[in-house]
């Protein structure tokens, strides 16, 4: 099958990028998912096969522009990045949100380009998103690669769940109560962030505009609230979802920052969390990544080579 709509060919998101993207629609739900796409760049390569397929889950309150960096790294790989439902261009497609549900659209999105088989990649939330689609569609993907995500610990009971959003995400969660008077006002907040400064970058920032909805004075973020709450919940309390880590049919690589969402000393997954969790006998491969954070591990350039590598070593 090929794409429903082809919305337009963005042009470079930075002056010396070397790769342009194919932004594509199709109708889902209540309304259109919305998919950018870095075809694989063989213009170089001998006849023989297509470049190879990696289709990319992004975090809880992101986009799928939060790629852009990597799809450079890749370079010929066919990267494929959705904005899953209730974020970004896919904000209208309606739920039911859930981490099965994104699952099954990664397969739909896959099915609408004609892609047979690819590689997944997760990064934070995204990490349970193809964790489960792996277990779910086995005969779709050869691999998968969880970034900073897909390792889960059940929420203790009594937990408040809007208070543990808050505590964690902070200014993530924030943003999507908050009406911003003009396009700097939403921006500065990330310029600021504490794990963002040292990523700071012009294709950053267009990941982070993507979320911008609105007319000037009121604008707001694309993210809806009830499916970073539902997805939150289902991620922290399904064992289905908690044990498809445990349940990957393919190869698979865990990749954890040293630092946390804040930047903190410690990161989301500690080295004893990690080891305690025991990977490895559940065949995952486990790589610290030093001099990391939450999101610099996605968007920074120690973090992109070992994703990158890891990525290429599943290929």
């Amino acid at each position: 099958m090929v794409p429903s709509t082809i919305a337009e060919r963005l042009p470079n998101h930075e002056p010396d990028r070397m790769r342009e993207s194919l932004e594509i629609e199709f109708p889902l739900g209540k309304g259109t998912y919305a998919v950018t796409r870095w075809p694989g760049d063989v213009s170089n390569a001998p006849a023989g096969p297509a470049a190879p397929s990696v289709i990319a889950a992004h975090g809880i309150t992101a986009n799928g522009l939060a790629w852009a960096p990597m799809a450079d790294a890749l370079g010929q790989v066919d990267l494929i990045a959705p904005d899953l439902r209730g974020r970004g261009r896919s904000r209208e497609v309606g739920g039911p949100y859930s981490i099965a549900a994104h699952a099954d659209d990664m397969v739909r999105t896959l099915d609408r380009l004609g892609v047979e088989r690819a590689t997944l990649l997760g990064h934070s939330m995204g990490g349970w998103v193809v964790a489960v689609a792996a277990v779910r569609h086995p005969d779709r993907f050869g691999g998968v690669v969880l970034v900073d995500g897909g390792l889960g610990f059940p929420m203790p009971p009594g937990t408040d769940l809007d208070v543990l959003l808050d505590n964690l995400l902070g200014p993530a969660m924030a943003k999507l109560r908050t009406v911003y008077s003009s396009r700097e006002a939403f921006l500065a907040p990330w310029r600021n962030h504490p794990s963002l400064q040292e990523v700071c970058s012009p294709a950053v920032e267009a990941y982070q505009a993507r979320d911008i909805i609105g007319v000037e004075p009121e604008l707001r973020s694309a993210c809806v609230l009830e499916a970073v709450r539902d997805d939150a919940a289902d991620e922290l309390q399904n064992p289905d979802v908690l044990g498809a880590i445990r349940a990957l049919p393919v190869p698979a690589v865990f990749l954890h920052a040293e630092r946390g969402l804040l930047n903190e000393p410690v990161g989301l997954y500690s080295p004893e969390v990690v080891a305690a969790a025991d990977l490895g006998a559940a065949g995952v491969d486990v790589r610290y990544v030093p001099g990391t954070n939450h999101y610099s591990i996605l968007l920074g350039d120690r973090g992109i080579a070992a994703v990158a590598e890891a990525v290429r070593a599943l290929l």
